[in-house]
């Protein structure tokens, strides 16, 4: 029996089982350079989590990459080839793993990725704080984020308050007049959504969610410490730059841009009219994010690329950009700039972005919008050193 009709049986035996919990998770990475899946299985052991439920732990059972094809910058632009290299992609980690899947998770940075933030809040009586007024705070929230046009694929809580205070991480069992709720909506495009879903359905897959890449990259880099106290973490792939802002241990912001380390390679290869091919070598080999005192007299190599000689058969010096004050060398590139500035943006929104780049300073913000310390202090640092 082929894969294929192992892949399809399975699914059909999902949709008998229902809501049964799988034995299998399965995700996919749709970049613009490469194509991955990665297969884990539940080992049977389970162990307590924070909540106090018990929770499987899970063991990575398949791992296979592929070079990417019809994708660019975090958009698919060839639904057949597209189709092809997420199937290629998770037939070799199947075959690593000695299982057929029918659905997996799907991992972009693509989409037009946003967040936007909801807020809601319920009347309470005089008993202590229960279930069923979280859940009645959440469907109010819920019932507020409607975007024309958009899909939502992540609805985080950042934050509970109870008559105002803030900061409250779970209410239930205090008493209070009114609680709150502040809720983080991540959403793509509809269309891309269902671009995606029907590029799985190419391949023979279910598509059981999407996950945004940067949110992804975040939970498995970040300390829970990190995100306690806030952080940035920047997600710089191959076509497209995405940003995941976190406070107080919640995600705050989501952001991507359709500018990645492809675009670095196109420059160097026509600065050198060289090939891309050896300007990614030449990147991948000489690029450094840490200056060197002989960096301005180091000699490379550059391949000539086709007919036109241009710097090949001949070693060349690679120009360093001006840097600003304390800025790291990989900070000095148009991706960085780029999600430095989306991140502006988010701290203080347009206006307040342009006022402060001819004003040298930030308007006050008088609309009762609380605006997060960590993009304000990201935001001034950026001002400072940029």
């Amino acid at each position: 029996m082929s894969r294929l009709q192992d892949r399809l049986e399975a699914r059909d035996g999902l949709k008998v089982r229902g809501a049964a919990r799988p034995s299998l998770v399965a995700t996919v990475d749709l970049g613009a350079s490469k194509i991955g899946c990665f297969i884990m299985k539940a080992d049977g052991s389970q162990r307590m989590g924070p909540d106090g439920e018990q929770d499987r732990t899970i063991q990575v059972a398949g791992v296979a990459h592929v070079r990417a094809r019809g994708v660019r910058g975090g958009a698919i632009v060839n639904m057949e080839e597209a189709a092809q290299a997420v199937a290629q992609a998770v037939e070799r980690a199947e075959t690593m793993a000695g299982v057929s899947v029918s659905a997996v998770t799907l991992t972009t940075a693509g989409g037009q990725l946003a967040s936007h933030r909801v807020r809601a809040g319920v009347s309470l009586g005089a008993r202590p704080i229960g279930d069923q007024d979280l859940s009645r705070a959440l469907h109010m929230a819920l019932a507020q984020a409607r975007f024309p046009g958009r899909r939502a694929i992540h609805l985080l809580p950042i934050g509970w308050s109870v008559d105002g205070a803030r900061g409250v991480r779970d209410p239930r069992d205090m008493f209070g007049r009114e609680l709150g709720l502040e809720l983080l909506v991540v959403t793509m495009d509809e269309a891309a959504f269902n671009t995606l879903g029907h590029c799985l359905e190419l391949a023979h897959l279910q598509l059981e969610g999407v996950v945004a890449a940067p949110f992804a990259s975040a939970l498995a880099a970040l300390e829970d410490d990190e995100m306690d106290l806030g952080c940035i973490c920047i997600d710089m792939g191959g076509g497209s730059t995405s940003t995941a802002v976190f406070a107080g241990g919640s995600l705050v912001h989501v952001d991507s841009l359709a500018v990645g380390g492809a675009h670095v390679t196109a420059d160097v290869a026509r600065g050198l009219s060289t090939t891309l091919a050896g300007a990614e070598r030449i990147k991948t080999l000489h690029g450094s994010a840490i200056a060197s005192a002989n960096e301005d007299r180091e000699m490379i190599e550059a391949p000539p690329r086709g007919d036109d000689p241009g710097a090949g058969d001949r070693p060349v010096r690679l120009g360093r950009p001006r840097r600003a004050p304390h800025l790291a060398e990989a900070a000095s590139g148009p991706a960085f700039c780029a999600a430095a500035g989306v991140l502006h943006r988010a701290a203080f929104g347009p206006r307040e972005a342009v006022a402060s780049r001819i004003l040298g300073g930030p308007r006050s913000v008088r609309d009762g919008e609380a605006r997060v310390g960590v993009l304000n202090r990201a935001a001034g640092w950026l001002r400072e050193n940029l």
